[in-house]
């Protein structure tokens, strides 16, 4: 009982220790409002357009995919079996509402492959490359070839194929503040500058929202079933 109340804890405290490695390098005034602090240095997101893009949801059929860490294809590949199963039970894509909620240590996959290189988002978030079981050096589900699944054939899963399909998809500023936070500590570079290039990197199409669980919250309120995604 005791060692799995111990192991229980590990990814928790790991969690807090990363806010507060943040927090020393941003001040604790910027963690907390850090839409205060895109305000005052430009960059773009603010609450009310998130809250205007959750007004965007319209579908007869709603689902919200809580991704909180990377997890294989299973983010991608769920959301696009929700499409298919309701598309062949009467539903079509056009007429359903997914949300990927990308938080915690799943944001990588919401920013650009320049990115992915400079600050090895692979290392850092603990994705590997599919072909060379490596630390990816690129975002693996920007433009992603067809995936071959056993009994079902080819599907596509990429992020680009799915926002064609209507899938929305946001990413956790608190997370941004937080993890470009450590990113600054560990080069000795300007957070507030890591900042604002990790925010322009950020996928076309992809919602900036004040936190992930924020978001979790918001889609919730406009009818989405909640699915925990990884």
């Amino acid at each position: 009982m005791s060692n799995q109340s111990t192991s229980s804890k590990t990814p928790r405290r790991a969690f807090i220790g990363s806010i507060a490695t943040g927090a020393a390098t941003l001040g604790m005034a910027s963690l907390v409002n850090p839409f205060q602090l895109n305000a005052e240095t430009g960059i773009a997101g603010s609450p009310a357009d998130a809250d205007a893009w959750f007004n965007t949801i319209k579908g007869k059929h709603r689902i919200v995919f809580d991704v909180t860490q990377p997890h294989e294809i299973f983010p991608f590949a769920w959301t696009k079996v929700y499409l298919v199963t309701n598309a062949a039970t009467g539903t079509p894509e056009n007429m359903c509402s997914a949300v990927v909620v990308l938080r915690h240590s799943a944001i990588g996959y919401a920013m650009n492959n320049d990115l992915w290189q400079k600050y090895k988002f692979g290392e850092m978030f603990k994705v590997e490359d599919p072909q060379t079981k490596a630390a990816a050096t690129s975002n693996p589900f920007l433009q992603r070839p067809a995936d071959k699944i056993p009994g079902v054939g080819e599907i596509q899963i990429g992020i680009e194929d799915l926002q064609k399909s209507g899938v929305m998809f946001c990413v956790c500023d608190m997370a941004l503040t937080v993890y470009s936070g450590m990113a600054a500590m560990g080069m000795n570079g300007d957070a507030v500058a890591i900042k604002k290039e990790w925010t322009a990197g950020v996928l076309p199409n992809i919602q900036v929202v004040p936190s992930g669980v924020w978001a979790v919250g918001r889609a919730q309120e406009h009818g989405c079933a909640y699915c925990f995604a990884g």
